[in-house]
């Protein structure tokens, strides 16, 4: 597949497209990237040099790969963070672009707006652009719990609750929903769950919990579900690939007690995972 990844970059680390590009990559897709911004590193270190670009920008290159004539190909885009609204109208406008050229383009949203713990750490408006227009617009979304609640607008603390917000969401426009990480009363304290939802049912993977704190996996399992939900059509077949791909990685990254994931040294992890897990539909 051809898939247009519009999200932020970092020249140090693995978030962003710094971190969904190559695992799609090395399943055998060809990617488009538009970067959204231009760190050194991604912001959880503190301190960090660079620049978010803006709306104009991103549309120039889409122009410029439309030029190409080969929206056509494009079979899939992906948005991540973005940086500013403006940005967010521009991926929108690049999405409407893509469909009008290939109508079974999909579109998957990344709606990153903070994280249980963190709060909301993207910039004014976003969250409310997340809600009103790109979730809507999406035919995939991939939120932590922390966004499933500000989407939904509604606490999360059962699986009937997740599924009673996941279920919010999909009447609002997305088709299919992955939670990347749930924690609900019956998750024990070493799991944690994943969560998908699709036209087939709804399915949940449970995995070891392993301590590390990262930044970058959730990009990289919204890249992994992505990619293999519009291969396979199959939502408990891609939410099964992609956590166990995220688990190896992860669990590479924890022996070797790194402080950024280890998104080329765990590169075999994305096609053959050392540990499959097996999804329960819920």
């Amino acid at each position: 597949m051809n898939i247009l990844s519009i999200q932020s970059w970092v020249a140090y680390g693995h978030v962003g497209n710094a971190s969904a590009v190559f695992p799609m990559q090395r399943l055998g897709h060809e990617v488009w990237a538009i970067h959204t911004v231009q760190f050194s590193n991604h912001t959880g270190y503190g301190a960090w040099k660079g620049r978010v670009y803006d709306g104009p920008m991103i549309e120039e290159l889409v122009d410029g790969i439309e030029d190409r004539g080969v929206l056509g190909r494009c079979d899939g885009v992906l948005s991540g963070y973005m940086g500013s609204a403006d940005i967010g109208t521009a991926i929108l406008d690049a999405v409407a672009r893509v469909r009008a050229a290939n109508p079974k383009a999909l579109y998957c949203c990344d709606p990153v707006i903070g994280d249980v713990g963190r709060g909301v750490f993207v910039r004014p408006g976003i969250p409310e652009f997340m809600r009103d227009a790109a979730v809507p617009a999406a035919d995939i979304i991939t939120p932590n719990q922390f966004e499933l609640e500000y989407l939904a607008g509604r606490t999360v603390t059962t699986l009937a609750d997740a599924k009673a917000a996941v279920a919010a969401l999909q009447a609002r426009g997305p088709k299919t929903v992955l939670v990347t990480s749930l924690l609900t009363e019956d998750t024990p304290e070493d799991s944690i769950d994943l969560l998908a939802s699709g036209p087939a049912g709804t399915f949940r993977v449970r995995t070891p919990k392993l301590g590390v704190s990262v930044n970058g996996a959730g990009d990289a399992i919204a890249a992994l579900f992505f990619v293999h939900a519009a291969g396979t059509g199959d939502v408990a077949t891609a939410l099964s690939l992609a956590a166990s791909s995220t688990f190896g990685l992860l669990t590479r990254t924890a022996e070797a007690g790194s402080r950024e994931i280890l998104t080329v040294a765990a590169q075999d992890e994305f096609v053959a995972p050392s540990r499959l897990f097996t999804p329960e539909a819920v």
